[in-house]
């Protein structure tokens, strides 16, 4: 599917479920809505547009099974009259990204408790089901490699922000396996690493959009500190059909998953591939000049000028076990990290 097309289902086919997605005009909800009304269902929107953006789900308003609601997921009203129409609650509404988890500490626990309480407790009234949205962040400072769903959990003193996004959305797991054992509701959870792809945006610390504006912009990329600690990027398409097909299956109720991709690379060798991928762009299209490349094509910065705080703290490695999706959906990615880097490429290139 290229960027901003939608191939309509026909107006008189009947509409498969309904599914609320919330969060829906982030980055992953605005591609998981398109694929959800491609298959034919019917999709609401919740989405305050805090961090999502209406352009990303602009071109679907016009769709007969697409409706859209500007409202917070804690109002209560809208919240609740959207859930009784639905048949599948996906959850994304959340604070996301280093650099906002850091610097607005009180917005993101808020936001991820208060906000997965409260679709929690409308799923309840209603019967969805729930599928909830989780991070890798929650394997804190674990030293076990790849992460499994049961592995135990390490995190770092209270002190310190970084940690309390990673406490908050274990507590939304704890919570929604709550509600899953007391009240039988039929709660699927997934943990998403490094999700990447078109309509990313670098403004809250996602590395790779923010290294592709900086190489299209002729500027050095900046690497925090070392840049030899390393991460497995995931293209959003395939984070999404993973996300459908845990969806669709009975026996994924009251689990866990990790969602992500097991291709590994340093944050400096992504930077050097992003390099690279910014200079075949050029290449291939003569037409467009590259800007004067700096001496210094890389620069390094500490953690702590990065993020204006002496004690952030950072995990070194982080890579997904993934062999729990695949045994129950038959998932796995098929998109490289080459696929990755040069559809962010075209899109942040116009």
């Amino acid at each position: 599917m290229t960027e901003h097309t939608l191939y309509h289902a026909d107006i008189h086919t009947p509409v498969r479920q309904t599914y609320l997605v919330t969060g829906g005009a982030g980055f992953i909800g605005s591609h998981l809505v398109e694929m959800l009304l491609q298959q034919g269902h019917r999709v609401l929107v919740i989405d305050d547009l805090s961090t999502g953006l209406l352009e990303n789900i602009v071109h679907l308003r016009q769709h007969p099974n697409f409706h859209f609601a500007r409202a917070s997921i804690t109002n209560e009203l809208v919240l609740d009259r959207l859930t009784s129409e639905a048949d599948i609650v996906i959850h994304l509404a959340a604070a996301v990204g280093v650099k906002l988890i850091v610097e607005n500490p009180v917005r993101t626990i808020e936001t991820n408790i208060m906000g997965t309480e409260a679709v929690l407790r409308a799923a309840v009234r209603y019967g969805a089901r729930v599928l909830v949205a989780s991070t890798s962040e929650v394997y804190g400072k674990g030293t076990r490699i790849p992460f499994r769903e049961d592995d135990d959990v390490v995190l770092g003193p209270t002190s310190r922000n970084r940690w309390g996004y990673a406490a908050s959305k274990m507590l939304d797991e704890f919570l929604a396996l709550a509600y899953y054992r007391e009240q039988n509701l039929p709660v699927v959870l997934f943990r998403l690493f490094n999700t990447v792809g078109p309509r990313q945006r670098g403004q809250y610390g996602m590395v790779i959009p923010r290294f592709v504006q900086q190489a299209l912009a002729g500027e050095p990329l900046t690497v925090y500190d070392d840049g030899e600690q390393s991460r497995c990027f995931l293209h959003v398409t395939d984070a999404v059909r993973a996300i459908l097909a845990l969806a669709e299956r009975d026996e994924a109720i009251g689990q866990v998953f990790n969602i992500g991709a097991t291709e590994e690379i340093t944050i400096r060798g992504l930077a050097e591939r992003v390099l690279a991928e910014v200079d075949t762009f050029y290449a291939a299209h003569p037409e467009r000049s590259a800007p004067p490349r700096p001496a210094e094509r890389l620069r390094f910065v500490s953690y702590a000028e990065a993020y204006h705080t002496p004690d952030f703290e950072d995990m070194r490695q982080r890579v997904p076990d993934i062999s729990k999706i695949y045994q129950h959906t038959g998932w796995h990615p098929e998109r490289s990290l080459k696929d990755i880097l040069c559809s962010v490429v075209q899109h942040m290139a116009g």
